[in-house]
């Protein structure tokens, strides 16, 4: 069995480097060798470039194919893990494209894992349990009015006056915020064409509690099914968003009225040209600690009152040995290659595990990872 894992960005590497250490058999491909070599060549020679077909040439039941590349590879790739007889983890979203290939998994008995980074991946494990712990309680009331919130955001560890750091290109972040985004507000669907539009404060309960900027982001609407809401739960607020520094809104203010006026080639040219001027400007330099923030909270309210209220928190940042995203995003997808390998997660198309077993274990491996992890109880 072998685990071919595909990209070596930066938020690939210290997973990688886990399951090789670990003694995992694994064949590292890259579009750029150089690079592959730089982040594993003192671990691995089995260091190849990347190609489709040579990839799918390579497979053989059983195996594992991990997707770290942008989004576009990921469906390619699973559909040739399936040809093979092979399993796909990726920490993406799962995109319609991948839903597509559910049927053809379980017919062959394989597994296609997604959302199992940070965001999304480990927001879900916090979910799964919280939800879980409230049905368990005293508090289970199928006339409460619950609101479930959860925020996550990468951010610089020292602020800088544009309020943000890339790690990576920012043409992903200024094309995310053309995107409109669904959540439940006041019982109601609440539908947002730009994020800007939506921007709140939300303070996170940190040892000492902080303020941050907050806006909801893509569709939350089928997390509630994900998260085994119950059909008939009175559901106040739902949102799945992004955290931001405060001063970010102000910072970003000329950026928000550009980006409204773009349109169609010359509209994507520009964003280009943006995404230039902020890595140039904006990024992170090397050894630059950054930080991330997770909270994920669920409260029950009856008659004015609230009664059931839990936040799951997390606060981790860039150390000597590496960054707080690559270790938050690829460390868990590699507990979960590992989970695949062993059999416990079951064929087709899934994402972050809801298994009490596997979330309990994830989530103490991940409790390593964060300075700090932590539940908060408010009642």
């Amino acid at each position: 069995m072998t685990i071919h894992w595909c990209g070596t960005g930066l938020s690939a590497i210290p997973g990688l480097r886990r399951l090789i250490k670990a003694g995992h058999d694994v064949t590292v491909w890259n579009r750029t060798l150089d690079k592959a070599q730089d982040a594993v060549g003192d671990l691995t020679e089995d260091i190849r470039v990347f190609d489709l077909d040579a990839v799918s040439a390579a497979l053989h039941a059983g195996d594992v194919v991990v997707s770290m590349l942008p989004g576009d590879w990921h469906a390619p790739l699973a559909q040739k893990a399936i040809d093979a007889g092979a399993h796909f983890v990726s920490s993406s979203y799962i995109a319609p494209e991948m839903r597509d290939l559910d049927n053809q998994a379980r017919s062959k008995g394989v597994a296609l894992v997604n959302e199992i980074g940070l965001d999304p991946g480990i927001d879900h494990l916090m979910a799964h349990h919280l939800v879980e712990t409230y049905r368990a309680s005293d508090a289970l009331d199928k006339d409460a009015e619950l609101s479930f919130i959860s925020y996550c955001g990468g951010i610089p560890k020292t602020p800088n006056p544009f309020r943000y750091k890339f790690s990576w290109s920012p043409l992903g972040v200024l094309k995310a915020l053309r995107s409109p985004s669904k959540s439940i507000r006041d019982f109601k669907e609440f539908n947002v064409a730009r994020p800007w539009d939506a921007i709140t404060q939300y303070i996170v309960p940190l040892p000492s509690p902080e303020s941050f900027e907050v806006y909801p982001n893509r569709d939350s609407l089928p997390f509630m099914a994900q998260y085994h809401f119950d059909t008939e739960w009175n559901v106040k607020e739902f949102v799945r968003g992004t955290m931001r520094l405060n001063g970010w809104a102000d910072a970003w203010a000329n950026v928000f009225a550009e980006i409204e006026t773009l349109e169609g080639p010359s509209g994507e040219a520009r964003l280009k040209e943006m995404s230039d001027k902020f890595w140039e400007e904006n990024a992170y330099d090397e050894g630059e600690p950054d930080r991330v923030v997770l909270c994920v909270a669920l409260k029950a309210e009856k008659n004015g009152e609230t009664t059931w209220h839990q936040s799951y928190v997390m606060d981790a940042w860039g150390d000597e040995n590496g960054t707080a995203m690559a270790r938050l995003v690829s460390i868990p997808l590699s507990h979960a290659i590992e989970a695949v390998i062993a059999g416990k997660i079951g064929a087709g198309v899934s994402a972050a595990t809801d298994d009490p077993e596997l979330l309990s274990q994830w989530l103490a491996e991940i409790d390593k990872l964060a300075q700090h992890l932590t539940i908060v109880n408010h009642v």
